[in-house]
């Protein structure tokens, strides 16, 4: 019982906090094993050894000082999603220095920790009955647009920095950044850039989940604006856009600097990726040293049969801190930010010089899939209710910059307005098939409020990029 009241309550808050990212058998299993099968092993064996005469004086203290040392050890693994040796030096430090206090009241103790473990479960049952109740009918089409037939099939390059604001707005607001070189870098070699193109959601995983199946999904309603059910399975499994490069012949390729989308090891739907689902650690956020991506895309683009697609994912710039006690001040996150900036530049010149040596007449389409929250302190200010125009731009404001093979741009190209319209207007111009366009989704851009305003998903900015303030309502 003791190694049970261990374990249990981490292991509920680990998935009550993580359940997106770990939403697998493969996650179950593994934290069973961990957070209560290994305490029940060691305090059994250890019980055991302690029965040996030469240790009975430590043995009333055993059971309290494991108790406390994985209790507390897995809180920092829940809290920090890895193990860091330090944190587990305190740990040990701290459990060893709490066991002379808690020995004599050890039972109240495993009781207290067994009633936080029911505490526990019922906010994990919210967590379990949104993903149970969860509808898939965002997902379908009007249209049979997964079915298109292209006309051309030049090799598509889509290449996402994380956070890279639309040069339109870099110029003015909370940024005021000269990008100048690296925007007439992108106009020398036939870029068409479309000022005020913006993302729709606030973050990566429901902007890209929405652009890839090409349908808004209000967040699935839910509370929570980086994660939403199932996005990586949207992402890197199976989507609308996916599922029309397929049927039309295409080798489908996914280069990323991080594991950020593969963390709950969903199955993948891309013929290759620089990153297998093995090598995902079970405890991480799927953020931490990047990988070099541009070795392996050469390596790709030179072994090309095409058609092929390849989704490249730059970590950079990125946006400001996610939470007041890492924000180093507005002023601050924005120089970090606009340092970041420049180092994204260099590797995208890298990329694209090779790219358009290699293969000219690529269809290459730089998006990123959010802004960069400049302006404030830290990017959960963004669940409060603001009207500041510049602000909600710095939020969803977002890098589109197209090479259209033979510099044949189409007429309708001035509907690129916001990213889940991307996919259905280039299929568009990949079949020749203008009815596809009959079926645009709103343009506008949502966030998740909680303060200032009843909480729910507001409208923010409306079809033309105005400043709006309109809580969602189901149909």
């Amino acid at each position: 019982m003791a190694a049970l009241a261990a374990g249990i309550y981490p292991l509920l808050f680990y998935y009550t906090n993580n359940y997106r990212m770990i939403n697998s058998w493969q996650h179950f299993l593994y934290f069973t094993g961990v957070f209560l099968a290994a305490p029940v092993a060691v305090f059994v064996l250890a019980d055991g050894i302690s029965r040996f005469s030469f240790l009975k004086t430590l043995r009333p203290y055993l059971l309290p000082f494991l108790n406390l040392f994985f209790f507390f050890f897995y809180l920092s693994i829940a809290l920090y999603a890895g193990i860091d040796p330090r944190r587990s030096a305190f740990v040990f430090l701290m459990a060893a220095g709490l066991t002379f206090l808690i020995k004599r009241f050890f039972k109240q103790w495993v009781l207290l920790q067994l009633i936080l473990a029911g505490i526990g479960l019922v906010s994990l049952i919210p967590v379990l009955v949104s993903q149970l109740n969860y509808s898939e009918a965002w997902k379908q089409q009007p249209d049979a647009i997964e079915k298109a037939v292209f006309k051309k099939k030049p090799n598509i390059y889509f290449i996402q920095p994380d956070g890279y604001l639309n040069f339109s707005e870099l110029k003015k607001g909370y940024y005021s950044f000269d990008n100048s070189e690296f925007e007439n870098f992108l106009t020398e070699r036939k870029f068409k850039s479309y000022p005020g193109f913006r993302s729709n959601y606030a973050a990566t995983l429901p902007s890209n989940s929405a652009m890839f199946m090409m349908k808004h999904h209000y967040y699935n309603e839910g509370s929570d604006f980086t994660e939403i059910i199932d996005a990586r399975e949207v992402i890197v499994s199976d989507n609308s856009f996916l599922r029309i490069l397929k049927n039309n012949g295409y080798n489908t390729f996914l280069l990323s600097e991080q594991p950020y989308f593969l963390t709950n090891k969903p199955e993948l739907g891309y013929d290759f990726s620089n990153f297998s689902i093995d090598e995902v650690d079970f405890f991480t956020t799927g953020i931490g040293e990047p990988r070099n991506i541009f070795p392996v895309l050469k390596e790709q683009v030179l072994h090309s049969e095409g058609p092929d697609f390849f989704f490249v994912q730059i970590f950079r710039p990125g946006h400001i801190a996610t939470r007041a006690r890492d924000s180093k001040g507005v002023e601050q996150e924005k120089e970090k930010y606009r340092s970041r900036l420049q180092e994204s530049n260099s590797k995208l010149q890298e990329i694209l010089d090779f790219i358009l040596e290699k293969d000219p007449e690529a269809l290459i389409v730089i998006v990123a899939d959010h802004g960069g929250f400049v302006g404030f302190h830290h990017t959960e200010e963004t669940e409060t209710k603001t009207t500041d125009r510049d602000l909600l731009h710095s939020v969803f404001s977002t890098i589109l910059s197209v090479h259209w093979p033979e510099n044949e741009i189409p007429e309708f190209d001035t509907q690129l307005k916001s990213s889940v319209n991307l996919f259905r207007i280039l299929t568009a111009y990949l079949s020749e098939d203008t009815s596809y366009l009959s079926h645009l989704q709103d343009d506008s851009s949502y966030l998740i409020i909680k303060k200032g305003a009843p909480k729910g998903i507001y409208q923010c900015l409306d079809e033309n990029g105005e400043v709006v303030f309109k809580k969602y309502r189901l149909e």
